[in-house]
C-alpha cells in the first residue's frame, strides 16, 4: 500500500458519526467509495468517543433515515433494551454500536474502509479539490467530503473556515457577546469531553483507580451536590452494570487552552492528553467518594485504556464558511407560536435545545425548549444543504460537526442524531453529483430531498412533523407536500389527516402495568402502580409517539389504566407506547 494512489468516485475521510453515515449512503446509492478513518471504530460520538447515550430527535416522528435505522439495529442486539439511564431514552454498549457500522459497512461491495490513517495534505487543482494524501498513499476522488473530527481537511485545503465566537454585532444573535471577553478569551470553543466508562462492582472491590497528573480533588467537590450520587450515576447509567462519565457540573469536560487543538501537532496530543487525565482523575474522585465497588470498566474499548473512549468527544470544530451560515435565529422557534423554522434546501431535521459547555460557567441561551410527551424536549430545526458546501471551493461537502454554522447555533446542530443525519445527505449528494457529472454546488436540491425521501434502505426526514411517523402511509406525500407547498407548513408542526398505528402486544418485549393517573399540569403526568408487583409506585408517564401524546392530554384525572410500554428506573418515569382505559 506504500506510494499507493487509489481512485474512486467518492472520498470520506474521518470515520465519525458524519463521515461513516456518508459513506454508507454514498456506497448504497452505487458510488465507488473510499472512507479513510483515523480509529478502529466507526460511528465517532456514537461509538468510539464513548456518547452511548445519545440526545435529540428522540421523538418517533424523528427516527428516521440511518438514525431510525440505527436505533431499530440497537433495540434488536441490546439485551435488556435501551431504557437505563435518565439524560437520553438510548443507553446501549458501544461496542454494540460499532458493530452495526462495521456490519453496515463490510456489506457494500464498493465501500473500502482503510483505518489507522489521517490526512497530512490535501491536492487541489485551481479552486477544485481532487485528492488527498496519508502516510503511506494517496486517494483522488470526483467528490471529497471532509468528516474529520476537527475539520482538518479544511485547514490543509486551505478552504475558509470559521473558529471561535462571533460577535452580537455580525447576525443579530441575542446569545451572542456584544463584544470580546473572559469567556470568549478563555474558551474560543465548547470544551470537549474524554467520556470514561465506570463499572458498579457490587459485592467485591474493584482495581484502585490510580490519579493522574495535576490531580486536584477541589475542582470535583461538588460534581453530584444538587443531585445526589445515585441520581449522578444514573444520568449516563448503561446495560449491566455500567456507566458513561459524560458529566458537565464539576466533572470530566476539559477546556483549559482548549485553542491547542489548531496550533500544531505537538499542542493537540498535548491538550488531548491533559484531557484523558482530567477524566482519570474524576474516575478517582468518584472511587474515593463512592468507594471502591465502582471501578474502570473491563474490555470496552479496543485500546490498553479500555475504560476510555478512543477520543475525545469534540463538541465543536472549524466550522466551514459556506454558501450560507446557520445562526441562532434558525434553530429557534419563530415568533408567532411557530415551531419549527424551515429552510427551502433542507436536508436533514434535528431538535435538540442549544447546549453550551464551558466548565465552570452558566451561559444563558435563548430558549428552544417546549413540554411534549409529558417532559421537556426542543424544538424542530432544519440543516440547510447549502451549509455543507464551500462559498469558494468545488470538489468538496462537509459532513460533520464542520458545517457552515455560527459558534452559538452549533450548541444544537452538533448533535450526534444531527450530524448522522448531515452525513447520510452529503453522501446521498456526493454519489448523485458523481452520477449527474456535476458540482455540489449545482446540484438540484429538489433531486436530493427526494431522493433522501425515497431512499430504500433508509427514507429521511427533510421537514420536522411532530406527528408524521415514518410508518405511516402519508408519510412520503405530507413530506413532498409541504416541500412544495412551504406556505401552508402548520405553526404547530402537526400535520393534518393522520392514521393511528395499530399495537400489537405480542410484538417486541413491554412492561405491562395497572394504576391510576393523575394529572399534575400542563404535560405533566403521574401514574400510581396499583399492580401487586409494584403497589404504590409513582412514576412519571411520557411517550414519543404523537398519538399518545395527544391521547394524554385529554385524559381526566384518577383515570385508571392500564399501560403498556419501557420503565426506565433511573429516570422514574415510563415510556408508555400505548393503552386501555378501565
Amino acid at each position: 500500500m506504500v506510494n499507493q494512489t487509489y481512485t474512486a468516485d467518492v472520498l470520506v475521510v474521518g470515520g465519525g458519526t458524519g463521515g461513516t453515515a456518508a459513506a454508507i449512503q454514498a456506497a448504497r446509492r452505487g458510488a465507488k467509495t473510499i472512507l479513510v478513518s483515523e480509529f478502529p471504530w466507526l460511528g465517532g460520538m456514537l461509538t468510539a468517543a464513548g456518547v452511548s447515550a445519545p440526545d435529540g430527535n428522540e421523538l418517533a416522528a424523528f427516527q428516521t433515515g440511518l438514525w431510525g435505522a440505527f436505533l431499530q439495529e440497537l433495540r434488536h442486539r441490546q439485551p435488556g433494551g435501551l431504557d437505563h439511564n435518565w439524560v437520553s431514552f438510548f443507553s446501549y454498549d458501544p461496542r454494540i454500536g460499532a458493530e452495526i457500522f462495521a456490519e453496515w459497512v463490510q456489506e457494500l461491495p464498493n465501500l473500502r474502509w482503510i483505518s489507522g490513517e489521517v490526512p497530512i495534505d490535501v491536492f487541489r487543482q485551481g479552486t477544485t479539490i481532487t485528492g488527498v494524501r496519508f502516510a503511506d498513499f494517496a486517494v483522488t476522488a470526483k467528490i471529497i467530503l471532509d468528516g474529520t473530527e476537527l475539520g482538518d481537511l479544511l485547514a490543509l485545503g486551505e478552504i475558509p473556515y470559521r473558529w471561535g465566537w462571533e460577535l452580537r454585532s455580525q447576525w443579530d444573535e441575542l446569545s451572542a457577546p456584544s463584544t470580546p471577553n473572559a469567556l470568549t478569551e478563555m474558551y474560543p470553543v465548547q470544551a470537549p469531553t474524554w467520556v470514561v466508562i465506570m463499572q458498579d462492582f457490587a459485592g467485591t472491590v474493584s482495581p484502585e483507580i490510580l490519579p493522574a497528573p495535576n490531580y486536584q480533588p477541589s475542582q470535583f467537590a461538588s460534581a453530584w451536590d444538587d443531585y445526589g450520587a445515585e441520581t449522578f450515576l444514573n444520568y449516563g447509567r448503561l446495560p449491566e452494570g455500567r456507566f458513561m462519565i459524560n458529566w458537565p457540573i464539576c466533572g470530566n469536560d476539559y477546556g483549559k487552552g482548549v485553542g491547542r487543538l489548531l496550533e500544531s501537532e505537538t499542542s493537540r496530543c498535548e491538550f488531548i492528553q491533559e484531557c484523558r487525565w482530567h477524566s482519570q482523575n474524576f474516575a478517582h474522585f468518584i472511587q474515593t467518594q463512592l468507594g471502591r465497588r465502582y471501578g474502570l470498566a473491563e474490555g470496552v474499548f479496543p485500546s490498553p485504556l479500555e475504560a476510555f473512549a478512543l477520543h475525545p468527544y469534540y463538541r465543536e470544530s472549524r466550522r466551514l464558511v459556506g454558501l450560507t451560515t446557520i445562526c441562532e435565529q434558525d434553530i429557534l422557534p419563530l415568533p408567532g407560536g411557530r415551531v419549527a423554522s424551515l429552510f427551502d434546501d433542507a436536508v436533514a431535521v434535528g431538535n435538540y435545545a442549544n447546549d453550551h459547555h464551558y466548565p465552570g460557567v452558566k451561559f444563558s441561551l435563548q430558549p428552544k425548549s417546549i413540554r411534549w410527551g409529558g417532559r421537556w424536549t426542543g424544538t424542530p430545526f432544519t440543516i440547510p444543504y447549502r451549509s455543507l458546501i464551500p462559498a469558494a471551493t468545488d470538489g468538496l461537502l462537509v459532513c460533520e460537526k464542520n458545517i457552515s454554522v455560527s459558534h452559538i447555533a452549533n450548541g444544537a446542530t452538533r448533535l450526534q442524531p444531527v450530524v448522522l443525519g448531515i452525513g447520510q445527505a452529503a453522501g446521498m449528494a456526493a454519489a448523485m453529483c458523481v452520477e449527474l457529472n456535476c458540482q455540489p454546488r449545482d446540484l438540484s436540491v429538489r433531486m436530493l430531498q427526494a431522493a433522501l425521501l425515497q431512499d430504500d434502505r433508509a427514507p429521511a426526514i427533510v421537514i420536522p412533523l411532530f406527528n408524521l411517523s415514518p410508518n405511516d402511509p402519508k408519510w412520503l406525500h405530507w413530506q413532498l407536500y409541504y416541500l412544495d407547498n412551504p406556505e401552508t407548513y402548520p405553526a404547530s408542526g402537526n400535520c393534518p389527516d393522520l392514521s393511528v398505528p395499530d399495537f400489537n402486544k405480542s410484538i417486541g418485549k413491554f412492561d405491562c402495568v395497572q394504576g391510576i393517573f393523575h394529572r399534575l399540569d400542563w404535560q405533566d403526568y403521574r401514574f400510581t402502580v396499583t399492580t401487586s408487583t409494584f403497589i404504590s409506585q409513582t412514576w412519571q408517564l411520557v411517550t414519543w409517539r404523537s398519538h399518545i401524546d395527544e391521547q394524554l392530554q385529554a385524559i381526566p384525572d384518577e383515570q385508571i389504566l392500564t399501560l403498556w410500554g419501557h420503565l426506565n428506573a433511573s429516570g422514574n418515569w415510563f415510556l408508555v407506547e400505548h393503552f386501555d382505559k378501565e
